[in-house]
């Protein structure tokens, strides 16, 4: 059986994160037609990230409520390096949860 870390806190186990230095993960495309509509919300994406820091899969876990904006989300992550997680040091597949908000300016 694969270990997959927990993603909490404590027992030696550092969470995967997208925000390491040197990822250079591109920043996150709002899609134009939601713009068009003047949509905003916060989508929470289920990442399976493996021991090397790559995304496996990159599902829904929360709707924003749009589909346009769900879907950019989901894209957006399934391109990004992560840190992987680790536990007692040494590097371990994990699954992460993320909310990717859209916001429009003003």
């Amino acid at each position: 059986a694969e270990d997959r870390a927990t993603g909490q806190s404590g027992g030696g186990v550092t969470p995967a994160s997208p925000n390491a230095p040197g990822l250079n993960n591109p920043p996150l495309a709002y899609p134009e037609a939601a713009v068009g509509l003047g949509l905003e919300g916060t989508a929470v994406v289920r990442v399976e990230v493996d021991a090397d820091g790559r995304v496996e899969r990159v599902d829904v876990a929360r709707s924003s409520g749009h589909y346009l904006l769900d879907e950019a989300a989901r894209r957006a992550v399934e391109n990004w390096r992560f840190r992987p997680a680790t536990r007692g040091g040494q590097a371990v597949a994990s699954v992460v949860t993320l909310p990717v908000r859209f916001r429009l300016p003003g």
